[in-house]
Order: structure tokens, then C-alpha cells, then sequence
């Protein structure tokens, strides 16, 4: 599948490093306390490439306010632009402090987009409507058990309190950015710390509304997210999307990845237990 063109640019990926000076969860295999050594290693490796920027899709830390404290400033030796989504074990902080998770990561808005080399990337805030961050006696809290109890009553998998949902707001932006996108000629990468497709327990709330969503855009190459530790993997209509292991999992094995770009394809190289992939773009249109 290989082709003599040359390479648009890379970037690089990081899912769930759930980070936490905590003691190994032996029952999931998570040893949050590593995640700092494992973050290290994956920043030595991405500062030996020629990177656009480097992403990571959400679980910064596991729990604890002070959590960021010890995992942000590793993220100071890496030599590239560097953007950040939410996860649910970001807003495992006392709750006086959920209102300020996204600008201690320096974000202003926890969903926004931005454009590189004829791609449109948009990261979303799977987390707004959600059980767990949004301010305690916040609508949007009752707002997620409504979308849960539906889940349920469907029978659906993915009805768990560690999973959530983008806004109404923000699910008009993101129509608007993809119509934004289109209008300007622009490949596009959706990126969320919640997947969407395959079916899995680990799925957005609102997983559905997005795919059906996401479908009518044929600009849209690949969505990206992390969550779904053990990953996964699915093509819906020349799609892609790509769930990244977590890279708290195991003792002494990490997971992480660089993305090159290429007109014809996306080529995805796994570091230790990330798989490698490459995805032909325009197939199944």
C-alpha cells in the first residue's frame, strides 16, 4: 500500500496516560503511578521526528487536583505544539475545581478546532453533558440520565456513568465547522475522548446522534479517541475510527502512536502496544 508521494506531515498521539500517584488497580491493569516515566518516553521518541503537533485524546490525569501538578510539566520537554482533550478521570477532583479543569491545561474553550496543511481538526468536549462534570444541581446532569435511561430502555451498552455527551450548542458548532470545513476544501479529523463506532460499553451517550451526524460529510476522514482502554477499531462509509489504547495499562508496557499524513492515506505507527494501521482515504465512498 505503499506510494513514492511524499508525506504532508505527522503528529502525534496519546491516549489515557490517567495519571495519579496512586497504587496499581491489579484487577484492570493500571498502574497510574508509571504513567509519568511511560509520558517521558513517548516525548524522547516524538522529539526525534519532524511533528506538526502532538494530541492527547483526554485522561490526563486519573483523580486528584494535584495530579496535574506532576504530569503537566513533563509535557514541557516535548518540542512540539501540543493540544489537549478532556476524559472522565479529569474531573475526578473535588468539586470546586470542575469548573477550572480545562484552563489548568490551557484550554480556553474544551472544544475547539484548528487547521493544518488542508485538514481540519476538531476536538470535542465529550464530557458536557455528563454525570461527572458538569457543577453539582448543573441541567446537564439531569440532562445525562435522561440520555442514559434511554440507553437502557433501548438496550443499548453504553449506558454507564463513565460515559457522556456533547451539548446541543456544541453539536451545532460542530455541524457548522464540518460545513466550514467543506466550503474551504478541507480533509477533516474529528477527535474525542469518547468513541462512537464500533458498538462498545465505552461509547458517547451520544454516540448515534454523532455517527449520523458525521455521515452525511464525506470530508470527513477519521475521528479519533482513546477511553476504550483495551482499543478498537471500524470503517463506516470511508470513515475510520480509531480507538487508541490506554497508555496507563500494564506495568512496563506503553501505547502510543505517530500519524503520517499522506494525500492518499494515513499511516499510523504504533509504539508498544499500539497497533500500527494504514488507512486509504477515499475507499467505500
Amino acid at each position: 500500500m505503499s506510494s513514492p508521494s511524499a508525506p504532508s506531515f505527522r503528529f502525534g498521539v496519546i491516549a489515557d496516560p490517567q495519571y495519579a500517584a496512586l497504587e496499581p488497580n491489579l484487577e484492570l491493569d493500571r498502574y497510574p503511578a508509571k504513567s509519568l516515566a511511560k509520558l517521558k518516553e513517548a516525548i524522547a521518541e516524538f522529539n526525534r521526528h519532524d511533528l506538526a503537533f502532538v494530541v492527547t485524546l483526554g485522561d490526563i490525569i486519573d483523580r486528584n487536583w494535584q495530579s496535574f501538578d506532576d504530569i503537566l510539566p513533563v509535557y514541557e520537554s516535548l518540542r512540539h505544539e501540543r493540544y489537549f482533550l478532556l476524559g472522565n478521570h479529569d474531573f475526578a477532583v473535588a468539586a470546586e475545581h470542575l469548573t477550572k479543569v480545562a484552563s489548568r491545561v490551557g484550554l480556553s474553550s474544551a472544544y475547539y478546532d484548528f487547521r493544518h496543511a488542508g485538514y481540519r481538526f476538531i476536538a470535542l468536549d465529550g464530557n458536557e453533558v455528563s454525570l461527572f462534570a458538569p457543577p453539582e444541581r448543573d441541567p446537564r446532569r439531569d440532562e445525562a440520565k435522561a440520555l442514559m435511561k434511554a440507553l437502557d430502555d433501548a438496550g443499548a451498552p453504553n449506558s454507564h456513568r463513565w460515559n457522556g455527551a456533547i451539548s446541543d450548542t456544541q453539536h451545532a458548532w460542530l455541524a457548522a465547522k464540518l460545513n466550514e470545513a467543506k466550503a474551504a476544501g478541507e480533509k477533516v479529523v474529528v477527535m474525542n475522548h469518547y468513541p462512537v463506532f464500533p458498538e462498545n460499553s465505552h461509547n458517547a451517550l451520544d454516540s448515534d446522534r454523532l455517527l449520523a451526524l458525521l455521515s452525511k460529510h464525506d470530508h470527513v476522514v477519521a475521528y479519533l479517541n482513546g477511553h476504550n482502554h483495551a482499543g478498537n477499531f471500524g470503517v463506516v462509509d470511508g470513515t475510520y475510527f480509531v480507538n487508541f489504547k490506554g497508555m496507563v495499562d500494564t506495568e512496563d508496557n506503553s501505547a502510543y502512536a505517530i500519524v503520517t499524513v499522506y494525500e492518499d492515506r494515513l499511516e499510523i505507527a504504533g509504539f508498544g502496544r499500539e497497533e500500527s494501521r494504514v488507512l486509504v482515504l477515499g475507499q467505500g465512498r
